[in-house]
């Protein structure tokens, strides 16, 4: 992005504001540069900023008292965190992890700024709150299928939305466990049954799929589920 290039463009609720807010927003945050695989905010940590992520992907995962992993959601480029959002309202720490899975870009806008456009300008205001209640939605929707919808459904789901069009996956069964909140074996035991059925191929850290058709047919379920309970 260059000196002369508007980052408040990217997202729509921003583009909305007066040019002076979005003027103050470009003079007031930076564009910050972060490596994949960095921890950007752990649990007992305080935002002192919010992030809206230009390029790249986040992944924000929680550990339980048992030590299981689940992955909470994503942020990909336009959105910002709601975790932070969350923890900027309420002056509280994080309680999960934010990791990056790719070079990001992101925009920081600090603590002061955000306090302030959240209580003086109701575009950034009902911004802010319409990003928190869209992803409050995923997460209600996240208990939703661990606690009721069917393993093999969401495990095809997964598989499909990880590989991102191609035909294999760099992905370990605890990894996938996370994705999933459920444990290690339970997937494991799916996954030899997708692999006798021809659908995957097994080798270590690495899942081949070698009939995405028949993954697809199955991950639809979930939307056919999702029709009927909303």
């Amino acid at each position: 992005m260059t000196m002369t290039e508007d980052w408040t463009a990217r997202f729509p609720g921003l583009s909305r504001l007066e040019d002076g807010l979005r003027a103050r927003l470009r003079a007031e945050s930076a564009v910050v540069s972060v490596p994949a695989g960095s921890v950007i905010f752990g649990p007992g940590t305080t935002p002192d900023s919010l992030l809206l992520l230009l390029d790249g992907r986040v992944r924000v995962q929680q550990l339980s008292e048992q030590g299981r992993e689940i992955v909470l959601y994503r942020v990909e480029a336009g959105e910002s965190c709601v975790m932070t959002t969350a923890c900027l309202l309420a002056y509280d720490d994080y309680s999960a992890e934010g990791i990056a899975e790719t070079d990001l870009r992101a925009a920081a806008i600090p603590r002061g700024v955000f306090d302030d456009l959240v209580a003086s300008s109701v575009a950034f205001r009902t911004f802010i709150f319409t990003a928190y209640a869209r992803r409050m939605i995923d997460l209600f929707l996240v208990i939703e299928e661990i606690a009721f919808q069917r393993l093999d459904i969401r495990l095809a789901q997964k598989l499909v939305e990880l590989s991102r069009g191609a035909d294999q996956l760099r992905l370990t069964h605890q990894q996938l466990a996370a994705e999933l909140g459920t444990a290690r074996e339970v997937v494991s035991r799916q996954l030899a049954e997708f692999q006798r059925r021809g659908w995957i191929v097994l080798t270590r850290g690495v899942i081949d799929l070698t009939d995405r058709a028949a993954l697809t047919g199955l991950a639809a379920q979930d939307a056919n589920w999702r029709g009927m309970v909303t």
